[in-house]
């Protein structure tokens, strides 16, 4: 991970101050120093929320044990299925927000984004106290046992406290970039990574709170993650949306859900896979294989994170310019998003490779036999990195050109159908090396249909 803070730093260093000092407008050209600038703010965003679990991981692992480390990574899933409603918002109420802007709306824009807002706080609200009283029933169906069990409820009974902070942290992610903020909200993130890291080491290491130290860490840097950009649009500022009074719209809630639904599916899909992989891991390798796959998920996610965050900062213009039908800065964003991905997915993979060896030894360096099974798994997950950046894309491409299905097609095959094939089957016929291979498979297979959308679709949406 510092290898991988230390390659953004000389990113920066490549953009120079204008990271910080330019002037973001929507409709402008742009050339690929000026759109690296424009989603670099995102990118940090989504590698420092990414972070939050990953610290968390780390301090569990290391100072409570490989126990409280695999009740941590049993439970999550199922708290990121649920923080996956405000990514699901997001994105969608993204797409039409910055359409909406692109046609020269800006009071309706105004109204539809007061709306998404209000909407995810109710939902937030209703959805963890359902998820506090349900949280042993979830465990259970989970596997936990034991101490594990015990680990797992507690985590995620603290975690519900602070998951409707959690769901708007992840709308504010894509609408701050859509009004003009991606430095705000890139603030703002830094700030929540920086509390959390912070509290786990007073909380973890210093008081020795354990599980429940992790967990309230989190809290409270999603309360400074999900509060701070809604204090700040609830009052008079100087970007291109503020809260103010409106009414549910159900066709545009629906339209925003309908867009969403990728972005849904790929959290909730990951989950769920995530919770086979452990299965499949437990009965291979017990423990060991569920501790080995979170470390592997844990640095994913930071990886994904770059991808993810440079979809999320590129959406609002190809949303824009969509609306305003500027087709030739709809080519050129194209053209410059795939040669960014197909770069970007090659320096990760020689990356992984690489620091394999000191990331997992920064996690489970304590257990040579969980070591070594962790640096094996991460070498051949990490081909996947080669691939998975064009179908991430590709599905945020098509939410940002308001064709959610699509968007939700790419996701779901890459995250769930293909991988649920590829990890029911190949572990049958190469064991634990099948389970670390399966997402491989997965990408390679959904790059394909992802393809095919880019051709079949380029004279509907004229990107090409």
């Amino acid at each position: 991970m510092p290898s991988a803070f230390l390659l953004l730093v000389h990113v920066y260093k490549y953009l120079g101050k204008d990271l910080f000092f330019m002037k973001i407008q929507l409709s402008d050209h742009f050339t690929l120093s000026k759109l690296l600038r424009f989603v670099f703010p995102s990118i940090i965003m989504m590698i420092f929320t990414s972070i939050y679990s990953v610290v968390d991981g780390l301090f569990v692992s290391n100072f409570v044990g490989k126990t409280a480390f695999a009740s941590v990574n049993l439970i999550m899933p199922f708290i990121m299925i649920l923080g996956a409603i405000g990514f699901m918002l997001g994105t969608g109420g993204n797409a039409i927000v910055s359409k909406t802007l692109g046609e020269g709306e800006p009071k309706l824009a105004q109204k539809y984004f007061s709306m998404i807002i209000y909407c995810t706080m109710i939902g937030g609200v209703i959805v963890s106290i359902l998820g506090f009283i349900f949280m042993p029933t979830i465990a259970k169906l989970l596997g936990a046992r034991g101490e594990m069990l015990a680990g797992s409820i507690l985590y995620g009974r603290i975690s519900m406290i602070s998951l409707t902070c959690f769901m708007l942290q992840n709308v504010f992610q894509s609408l701050l970039v859509t009004a003009g903020k991606p430095k705000l909200g890139l603030l703002i993130t830094v700030s929540a990574g920086l509390t959390n890291m912070t509290l786990d080491a007073v909380f973890v290491y210093g008081l020795k709170l354990g599980i429940a130290g992790a967990a309230l860490a989190t809290v409270a840097s999603e309360f400074i993650g999900g509060l701070t950009p809604l204090l700040y649009f609830l009052h008079k500022n100087n970007s291109s949306l503020q809260l103010c009074r409106t009414r549910i719209q159900l066709g545009i809630m629906i339209k925003t859900c309908t867009n969403g639904s990728s972005e849904f599916m790929t959290n909730i899909s990951m989950s769920l896979v995530n919770m086979l992989y452990n299965f499949q891991l437990m009965r291979i390798a017990g423990e060991n294989g569920i501790a080995a796959y979170g470390v592997i998920m844990y640095v994913s996610f930071i990886f994904c994170a770059m991808f993810i965050g440079y979809s999320v900062g590129c959406a609002p213009l190809i949303g824009y310019n969509y609306g305003a039908e500027n087709y030739t800065e709809l080519k050129n964003l194209f053209r410059k998003s795939l040669k960014l991905v197909g770069c970007a997915g090659v320096c990760l993979a020689i990356l992984a490779n690489l620091l394999s060896a000191p990331l997992a030894s920064l996690f489970v360096g304590y257990d040579d036999a969980l070591f070594a099974l962790t640096v094996h798994g991460f070498r051949i997950y990490s081909l996947a990195f080669l691939l998975n950046g064009f179908s991430i894309f590709g599905s945020a491409f098509f939410t940002a050109l308001n064709n959610g299905l699509i968007s939700a097609c790419i996701a779901f095959l890459r995250t769930f159908a293909f991988q649920i094939v590829a990890v029911l089957v190949l572990p049958y016929l190469f064991g634990i090396n099948g389970v670390w291979c399966s997402i491989v498979v997965a990408e390679s297979l959904a790059i394909c249909v992802t393809t095919t959308f880019f051709v079949r679709k380029r004279h509907v949406y004229h990107y090409v």
